[in-house]
């Protein structure tokens, strides 16, 4: 139970008792830091109904307090705020209550809550995972994972977009030019050699563009044209109708690409419970947009398109249906969010992390499935988030514009390894223990720097600066929790026992009150889909950890009594930050 929780029926009573006056809301807020106090009540509200001025209101109610509640030791009362001061033996007990809970913070599932299904990565099978995918994964990924702290049930899902125009550019490429290569032959990662002839295409389209353009065709007329694309297009034709050969090359050149994928979803540490493919679910919706008409939602034009008119809404008219009976994208994603639901139907809500420049589709498609009648679509939710832009220069990367995840994530153990080494502080380590650690530190300084901004934020990333072992970065944590445990690794006594200590140095109380703000802050992440919460909230117990730190002695410590209560209060913050850390996907190293 949080302070405000413990305080507000007894400030209730105390408003009761002095006053005579009911109220239903009590407001609080963080002490200023000038001020002594471990909470602060807001008086103001209550002048609306109490004649009285904020001083003497304050100090009414806070003698109360001191008089009738154990946990309250004094207060002081600045302006129009009553400034609390909690009693050591609070903190005592409420550390006594959680050290030895490995899943403090966490909250027990109610099974008879619904699930949420987080859908995140979901890439094209013609080329590599970029930066962009990065950021959607590591979101996505630490998303679910906090929602599932937060205590719900979470199915993590992606669709694949295996089909289409852009899936055959890369299968005609492969037949022309290929001669046969596959990974194994050319030694190159299946995405990887699916993209070069994605490339491949691309320089054979634009050279038949430029022969046509010489030969007196427009620009338009010549991408219409060219004997390349008119290729790829019979190809996608040929696929639709079932051909058994196109339909051969297309799932052997989609395996490669899959087991590409999972290599570098392996490395980034993400994981899936259900995939979706588009080739499964391109023709989903077609049937609900009758429905729709019946009830009214959609309305069909004379040339025999569906729209749905979203005016009134602040929107336009959207197309869902063309002329041809064809579907769009929005009848798809309709179409995939029914079945989602009718393959698990303990499913309750959605949350699709797409980028941002698909604000708009995501505001027509869930209030098309509201007013279709889903219940569940009240708690469908754009997980939307900004690019990542890198400082020229700073890394290596595929064709000049796109920077490749496998290529980023290897730079990144690459620059963990040199400041590493620069730092000179591994000798006693083995060739396969410092490889370890090069990659912890390099992909947890990547998580941490791209999960610390606030999802909507767009980001500058710069590898250098997220490997910095100082201020705000994932590797200055991690260091944290590996001092910690060489703390305990050196403490030779035992420090299993309940601490019974009286009075805590003020470094002590403040690290204590940091730890019990955890569970609250997880809540407050997953109501508002945002890891960064998490992040900011372990950078601010480490800096806390280490003002402590700093300041009092802990193995050094004459008296055995604090001195026990100082490890189990430094092993308590390492369980902590491992556990955030979990949250965001990233690991601690036990030594570094």
């Amino acid at each position: 139970m949080s302070l405000s929780q413990i305080l507000t029926p007894s400030i209730q009573k105390a408003i009761q008792a002095l006053f005579d006056v009911t109220v239903d809301k009590i407001e609080f807020q963080t002490t200023r830091k000038e001020f002594e106090g471990d909470i602060t009540m807001v008086l103001f509200p209550l002048l609306k109904v109490i004649k009285s001025n904020p001083v003497e209101l304050g100090n009414k109610i806070g003698n109360y307090l001191v008089e009738n509640v154990t946990e309250v030791a004094r207060f002081n009362v600045v302006s129009g705020f009553l400034n609390i001061v909690i009693a050591d033996s609070y903190y005592l007990n409420f550390f006594n209550e959680i050290k030895d809970n490995a899943k403090f913070g966490y909250a027990t599932p109610n099974p008879e809550e619904k699930a949420i299904m987080v859908e995140y990565s979901s890439p094209n099978t013609n080329k590599p995972l970029h930066l962009g995918h990065v950021r959607n994964n590591l979101l996505g990924y630490s998303v679910a994972e906090i929602i599932k702290a937060s205590g719900k049930k979470v199915y993590k899902t992606q669709i694949i977009n295996d089909r289409g125009i852009h899936i055959c550019k890369s299968m005609l490429a492969w037949e022309k030019f290929g001669n046969g290569e596959t990974p194994e032959s050319s030694n190159l990662k299946g995405d990887k050699l699916v993209g070069k002839y994605y490339v491949e295409f691309d320089k054979a389209y634009k050279a038949e563009i430029a022969q046509l353009m010489a030969s007196g065709k427009t620009e338009e007329e010549a991408k219409k044209q060219a004997p390349v694309i008119i290729e790829a297009q019979d190809m996608l034709k040929k696929w639709e109708a079932g051909d058994e050969k196109v339909i051969t090359l297309w799932k052997m050149m989609n395996q490669w690409v899959y087991d590409g994928f999972a290599t570098t979803y392996s490395n980034l540490g993400v994981n899936f419970d259900k995939y979706y493919y588009e080739s499964n679910t391109y023709l989903l919706g077609k049937d609900v947009v009758q429905v729709g008409l019946d009830k009214g939602v959609f309305e069909k034009d004379p040339d025999g398109s569906v729209w749905i008119d979203l005016t009134d809404e602040g929107l336009d008219r959207k197309i869902v249906l063309r002329s041809d009976g064809t579907a769009v994208y929005m009848t798809q994603d309709i179409g995939t969010a029914i079945q989602r639901v009718k393959d698990m139907p303990d499913v309750g809500g959605m949350v699709y992390t797409v980028g941002n420049e698909q604000d708009y589709h995501f505001k027509v498609l869930f209030l098309i499935l509201k007013k279709l009648g889903f219940d569940w679509a009240s708690s469908l939710y754009h997980l939307s988030y900004g690019m990542v832009d890198l400082p020229s220069g700073k890394m290596k990367s595929r064709e000049g514009t796109v920077v490749d995840a496998d290529d980023l994530m290897q730079d990144m153990t690459d620059t963990a390894k040199q400041i590493s080494e620069d730092l000179g502080k591994l000798d006693s380590y083995s060739a396969e223990e410092k490889e370890k650690l090069y990659k912890t530190i390099g992909l947890g300084a990547l998580k941490y720097y791209i999960l610390k901004v606030d999802p909507k934020k767009r980001i500058l990333f710069n590898p250098e600066e997220s490997v910095d072992f100082a201020g705000n970065t994932g590797p200055f944590i991690q260091y944290t929790y590996a001092r910690i445990q060489s703390i305990i690794r050196k403490a030779d006594f035992d420090f299993a026992s309940k601490t019974d200590t009286t009075a805590l140095h003020e470094k002590e109380k403040e690290l204590v009150k940091q730890i019990e703000l955890f569970p609250e802050v997880i809540q407050n992440a997953a109501h508002n889909h945002s890891p960064a919460l998490i992040a900011n909230y372990t950078y601010d117990l480490v800096k806390e950890y280490n003002s402590f730190y700093q300041s009092v002695h802990i193995l050094g410590e004459v008296d055995l009594t604090k001195k026990v209560f100082r490890v189990q209060l430094s092993q308590k913050v390492g369980e902590v930050i491992k556990a955030a850390f979990t949250l965001l996907g990233i690991e601690v190293p036990e030594r570094m």
